[in-house]
């Protein structure tokens, strides 16, 4: 026992015991984690596609694993004492003092918060037992910088990317590194070809190689005499070895990369990631820091951030009150936000309106499904939170009167809060019906094709949005098209794609509504573009560019495809950063 876990805070002899306890189950989570994250370069390397799938699910899940573990043995250890708020709070302070030297210790906060919100079913915020530090910018202490592999340019680009490649070996070879460097140098010489001479003076790599889905990026910048650029090469394993696919050196570009409609990323961060955030802060200064740590799969840490953006604005910002946000009036959910806010509360509705036919627990197995599956850039990061209070005041009255009168299962009053037991929390997106309104044509036409891709990328990732009305999709910043509508969402595997039948007398073709027999789970794409409100021009635009999307056959061609095994790729990133294969 060192001299912290043997310091005298308090005569409650369970105290000390207890906080070394969760300390330890926080290091034991931390190994577990960096244990299933470390699989991620074997199954690269093995082209195991099943298995990184797998491993993703399972890291997402070890967190609440973990808190199970540790309340069951804290609660043996403290029988009728579990619930005894002066014995946590001493638990608190001997825990502080444990952790106080570890660079990553609000991570560790984050865990205990958690569990003292499982043994005190918290509502909103227990200051007594909780640590609560509202304020703070967990990665400001950080002075080391992350470890990387540093180049400087003394020889040419190419020679420098052949050493590069090098650097990073798997167990499966490159296809060709030199043409693979070569492709590299070239690449980068064109897009930096204004900066000044010489325009590439240094490159900077994480030692960490980042994993997702099927691809591992080196994650680094490029240095030039006055300016910087992220660099990121995007590789890929196929049976003739491993390439560079892709080099990414716009900001734009690597937001969306790690951005909130991707899934989580496998990367085995020595320090739990605080240095890597800041080193990755310098890359997406527009990036809010909950979804660096998000993206990291620090899912509990992101939502702490989060937590504490949201504090801080309610703060800064007293006049603004709750609203509506824009968009139409849905059926299932409840969304509000604040004017200037970038995130919206999505609540469920006690009762949905027709025809809708789904019950509760379904739309929560929903989003039990997006948070697990592969969100191919396509599907929201939708959180969800318990317990947030709010100041009454802060809300219209018409808001507050709607959430209390239809979503009293989810919000409660209490004094002068509104507490919200249950709701989702997302980023803000432009509702895609009414951006294509309210933009030029050219942007809203580029929507729309945007619109058709993001159907066919989430179709090849299993996904079937349900409904396709532009009112359940996003426009992100960049212009990309979401889907953030989860309600009728199921997977391509589920449905029977048809095509409409053709009626066999005037009696069938004149009958009024279907004259045909239709099951729940039937769909028939034909009907898709009646129901879109597209213009002309918009129409014929889309099914020129995306028209199989509307062709039962080719929904069936995509679910013979997945129950066969058949991958086809959705890269994270447009086609035209891509290298050509040689």
């Amino acid at each position: 026992m060192n001299s912290a876990e043997s310091q005298n805070v308090s005569i409650d002899p369970l105290a000390v015991p207890s906080a070394v306890a969760i300390r330890d189950a926080f290091l034991d989570y931390n190994t577990k984690f960096s244990d299933v994250t470390k699989k991620a370069k074997t199954c690269f390397e093995q082209r195991d596609w099943a298995g990184s799938r797998s491993d993703a699910v399972a890291r997402i899940e070890l967190y609440d694993q973990c808190i199970a573990e540790i309340s069951d043995k804290l609660s043996d250890r403290m029988a009728d004492q579990s619930s005894n708020a002066y014995l946590w709070q001493a638990i608190r302070q001997a825990y502080e003092h444990l952790i106080s030297p570890l660079l990553d210790r609000e991570l560790f906060k984050t865990f205990f918060n958690t569990l003292t919100r499982r043994f005190f079913k918290t509502r909103g915020v227990n200051a007594e037992i909780e640590f609560i530090a509202l304020t703070i910018e967990p990665t400001d202490r950080i002075t080391h910088p992350v470890a990387r592999h540093n180049y400087v340019v003394s020889e040419s680009l190419s020679s420098l990317f052949v050493r590069v490649l090098a650097d990073y070996p798997f167990a499966a070879p490159y296809k060709n590194a030199e043409t693979c460097a070569k492709k590299i140098a070239d690449t980068l010489q064109t897009r930096f070809e204004k900066w000044p001479e010489p325009a590439v003076l240094a490159v900077e790599l994480l030692d960490t190689v980042f994993y997702r889905e099927r691809r591992a990026y080196l994650v680094g910048r490029i240095l030039g005499r006055e300016n910087y650029a992220p660099c990121i090469l995007a590789l890929v394993n196929e049976e003739a070895g491993i390439r560079v696919d892709a080099v990414i050196t716009s900001r734009q570009h690597a937001a969306v990369l790690f951005g909130y409609t991707h899934s989580y990323f496998h990367a085995d961060l020595p320090t739990v990631g605080d240095d890597a955030v800041v080193f990755l802060r310098t890359l997406l200064p527009g990036k809010p820091i909950d979804e660096i740590y998000t993206v990291l799969g620090r899912a509990k840490q992101g939502k702490t951030e989060r937590y504490r953006h949201f504090f801080r604005y309610l703060e800064e910002h007293p006049e603004q009150d709750c609203i509506h946000a824009d968009g139409e009036r849905g059926m299932v959910m409840a969304v509000f936000t604040l004017p200037g806010y970038p995130l919206v509360f999505k609540l469920i509705r006690d009762k949905f309106a027709y025809p809708k036919n789904i019950a509760r627990e379904q739309v929560l197995e929903k989003y039990h499904l997006v948070f697990k599956h592969d969100r191919v850039g396509r599907l929201i990061d939708a959180q969800e939170y318990r317990f947030l209070r709010f100041p009454r005041e802060q809300f219209t009255d018409a808001m507050r009167e709607e959430l209390l009168k239809e979503c009293s299962e989810s919000v409660s009053e209490n004094g002068n809060d509104i507490v919200i037991h249950h709701c989702y929390v997302e980023r803000r997106l432009r509702p895609l019906n009414l951006y294509v309104r309210e933009t030029s044509e050219e942007l809203a036409l580029a929507a729309i094709l945007d619109y058709g891709q993001a159907i066919k990328d989430l179709a090849r990732s299993n996904i079937f949005p349900g409904d396709l009305l532009l009112k359940n999709f996003g426009v992100t910043r960049h212009g990309r098209a979401i889907f953030y509508d989860y309600d009728e969402l199921c997977l391509v595997t589920e449905c029977r794609f048809r095509k409409l039948p053709e009626a066999k007398n005037d009696e069938e073709e004149m009958h009024h509504g279907a004259w045909y027999y239709v099951a729940d789970n039937d769909v028939f794409p034909e009907q898709f573009p009646r129901f879109l409100g597209l213009s002309p021009n918009q129409r014929e635009a889309l099914l020129v560019a995306h028209g199989e999307i509307f062709d039962a056959a080719w929904w069936q061609k995509i679910q013979s495809d997945i129950q066969a095994g058949v991958f086809t790729d959705v890269p994270p990133y447009p086609e035209r950063l891509r290298l050509r294969s040689s």
